[in-house]
């Protein structure tokens, strides 16, 4: 068809022929779009065969398996110090040597004892002299006495032998008098070595009060030294936990059952520390290989197996889940491995040979039935299926499915019309429970 050549020169014209362009490229790109996108939502894949691995992934955080612990004062309770707070501790990494500090405590508290110390041995001593100047004046008191009394045994006796030519009652007196001063100095001699007694006995115990505060005042001197922590040996410093997973440093308190403040590890033999949840511990068992992948390094892969398992579950702080503790020995050394990684511990718990399976996105559930949305010469159809094992990614698929099968990853168009194609072992007891009815 041919057009006058003021047909094209038309402006009005051109501004017609320009829009009907650009709708035809507006829907075209839309075809191709909406074709795009249901291959997308179409996407088929096959079932696979081989091996199957039953396999349970936990995170974990590696550790040393020995270490040299760096510890604080373990004293603290004999002078009555329970808690003890870090001012200052080196940052964790620190290669030190032994005897370089570590550590310092705060000697607040401390520096309070030890004023009250040197306070109590201040009066201990002041009592000690008082006691040992009573304990003297009274002995002196003591020995005077007794001295009198002998003078006076003496002047009776002098009496008694001048009254020998004197009246038989003046005789019998003076005898009298004798006998009373004799006895009053037999007891005066006794009262003084009593009083002995007993001011020994002060004076002892006078000074054992000096003894036990300066005791207690050079203990507090002697905790005061062991406030600056040293290391024990030469290594990298590592920070430890307290018991709601936070680590130790500055500010931390530490006490003298629980002193550790930081540790020495041993690289050349590491573990990871992971934890498992009751559901899945069950099918773990001591000695399962281990694969271990770095979360600082996701290229590297190590090996490891399952060393312990927790008897007894635990509730971590912030979940309410319970959760048992693994222990998984790492097979290699590696120089780049240092305590506090994170880990993604792969366990092993089985393996199944020459098995069907299909990714979980592919399975669905309805009314206690598993199926997968099949293509079929016909169209597509729900396929009932029987699985058995599963882990996080796929699952084994017992009967239903065949390796030359095409199966939807995601729902078809117009899922909820599609009738569902059972079993045929599900379809034979359909029909045995029709007959016996």
């Amino acid at each position: 068809m041919k057009f006058p050549l003021f047909f094209f020169r038309n402006k009005a014209v051109q501004r017609s022929l320009l829009g009907v362009f650009a709708v035809g490229i507006m829907l075209s790109g839309w075809f191709l779009f909406r074709s795009q996108a249901k291959e997308q939502n179409d996407l088929l894949i096959t079932p696979k065969r081989g091996t199957f691995r039953l396999a349970i992934t936990a995170t974990g955080e590696l550790k040393a398996k020995k270490f040299v612990a760096i510890q604080g004062p373990t004293d603290g309770m004999s002078v009555g110090i329970y808690q003890m707070k870090i001012s200052s501790l080196v940052p964790e990494g620190t290669v030190i040597k032994e005897g370089e500090t570590v550590a310092q405590l705060d000697k607040s508290v401390l520096d309070e004892k030890i004023k009250a110390a040197e306070l109590a041995l201040q009066k201990a001593n002041a009592q000690y002299t008082q006691t040992r100047l009573d304990t003297t004046l009274s002995l002196a008191t003591a020995r005077e006495e007794l001295n009198n009394q002998r003078f006076a045994l003496e002047e009776k006796r002098l009496a008694k032998e001048q009254a020998v030519y004197e009246a038989p009652s003046i005789k019998r007196q003076t005898e009298i008098d004798y006998e009373k001063a004799e006895r009053a100095q037999k007891q005066g001699l006794i009262n003084y070595q009593t009083k002995v007694q007993q001011a020994i006995a002060k004076m002892q115990s006078s000074y054992t009060d000096v003894e036990k505060e300066q005791q207690k005042l050079d203990a507090l001197y002697g905790l005061q030294k062991r406030f600056v922590i040293t290391s024990p040996a030469a290594g990298m410093v590592i920070y430890t936990k307290e018991w709601n997973g936070k680590k130790v440093t500055s500010g931390s308190t530490i006490s003298p059952w629980n002193p550790t403040v930081a540790t020495l590890p041993d690289l050349s033999v590491m573990e990871s520390l992971a934890y498992i949840n009751e559901i899945d511990v069950q099918k773990i068992r001591v000695g399962q290989p281990v694969q271990i992948h770095l979360d600082a390094d996701p290229t590297k892969k190590l090996s490891g197996t399952v060393a312990t398992i927790a008897n007894v579950g635990e509730q971590r702080p912030n979940s309410n889940a319970k959760v048992f503790e693994i222990v998984v020995s790492v097979l290699q050394r590696d120089t780049t491995l240092r305590p506090g990684m994170t880990t993604a511990n792969e366990i092993i718990a089985s393996t199944l040979d020459n098995v069907l399976f299909i990714p979980l996105d592919a399975l669905h559930s309805e009314s206690g039935k598993q199926f997968v949305y099949k293509k079929t010469r016909t169209g597509i159809v729900k396929q009932e299926v029987r699985t058995s094992a599963m882990n996080d990614n796929e699952v084994v698929v017992e009967e239903g499915l065949t390796t030359d099968d095409a199966i939807y990853l995601s729902l078809p168009p117009g899922s909820g019309n599609i009738p569902m194609q059972y079993l045929q072992t599900a379809s034979a007891n359909k029909s045995t429970d029709k007959q016996k009815n």
